[in-house]
């Protein structure tokens, strides 16, 4: 703004020196060199840890990635932002987890302490993760097409634009998950039914995805045996599977079409079509396909 309200080119010079000189100051503010305890702390910290669980130490020695290996061989990292008053206050610690992770830390506590809470953490989210890959590997999973660790819902497909979506609870991951069924009204009210006619056979001592097959009286198609193009179609309005990373989700319920299609390229659609109606946060009209 006060480069804006210069009147002549001898004012906006002296304007953008002074401009130039506050920003380099600030800048360097942001880089003042913290006392030498805390580095020598720091290394010391590493040295006790261990190198072999360091992942990444940046130039200025205040983020560290530490790596570690729960009991199942998956690779973890837990990442800390140092502030200047370490080892008095508590790195910030980011980690790729479903639930939140808290560290409870003393003064006197060093790297090992945030360590040792973070293999517990990771212990105590086992089930929770084995639960989900298992879905992952013998499942074709739509969304998300690369889960993370931090991840809770998996949606699973069934058939030919059949799907349904478990969310998972990291905490009690062998009881039975929040479903919900996506495709035509035909193809999955039989579904519905069946889980609400078997909730009561939900066995917690075998796995989440035996549990839904037997459930559902279902096998789930397999990747070892079934392409994903196999049951997985593209959007017939904008002819692609990913929209915005998400993959179709609502489909005609007319048996003989099922064209599947995304919930905002139908939305757009139906919007334009003088005969579609709207009723609250639901417009109803035809299929673009065939007009049912």
């Amino acid at each position: 703004q006060r480069l804006h309200s210069c009147p002549d080119l001898v004012s906006f010079m002296v304007e953008l020196k002074t401009v130039l000189e506050i920003a380099l100051k600030n800048t360097q503010d942001l880089h003042i060199p913290r006392p030498p305890e805390y580095y020598s702390c720091l290394v010391r910290d590493l040295e006790i840890l261990g190198w072999n669980k360091v992942a990444y130490v940046d130039t200025a020695l205040t983020t560290v990635k530490l790596k570690a290996e729960d009991s199942c061989g998956r690779q973890h990292l837990i990442t800390l932002k140092l502030n200047a008053k370490y080892p008095t206050e508590p790195p910030d610690c980011l980690v790729d987890f479903p639930v939140p992770f808290a560290v409870s830390w003393m003064p006197q506590n060093s790297l090992i302490d945030i360590y040792n809470q973070f293999l517990a953490a990771l212990e105590s989210l086992k089930e929770f993760w084995d639960a989900l890959d298992e879905i992952d590997g013998k499942t074709w999973v739509l969304e998300p097409e690369n889960p993370t660790r931090s991840a809770t819902t998996r949606r699973i497909a069934i058939g030919n634009n059949v799907s349904v979506n478990v969310e998972v609870d990291p905490r009690h991951p062998n009881m039975l998950p929040e479903c919900y069924f996506l495709g035509a009204d035909h193809a999955v009210n039989p579904l519905r039914t069946k889980l609400n006619n078997n909730m009561h056979l939900w066995d917690p001592e075998i796995s989440l995805l035996q549990n839904l097959r037997e459930l559902l009286e279902i096998d789930f198609p397999s990747r070892a045996v079934l392409e994903k193009n196999d049951f997985a179609k593209d959007c017939g309005i904008c002819y692609a599977y990913r929209l915005d990373g998400s993959a179709p989700d609502q489909v005609c319920d007319d048996p003989r079409c099922g064209q599947p299609f995304h919930q905002a390229c139908l939305y757009e659609w139906l919007q334009g079509l003088p005969t579609s109606r709207q009723s609250f946060n639901v417009i109803f009209g035809e299929c673009p396909y065939c007009n049912k």
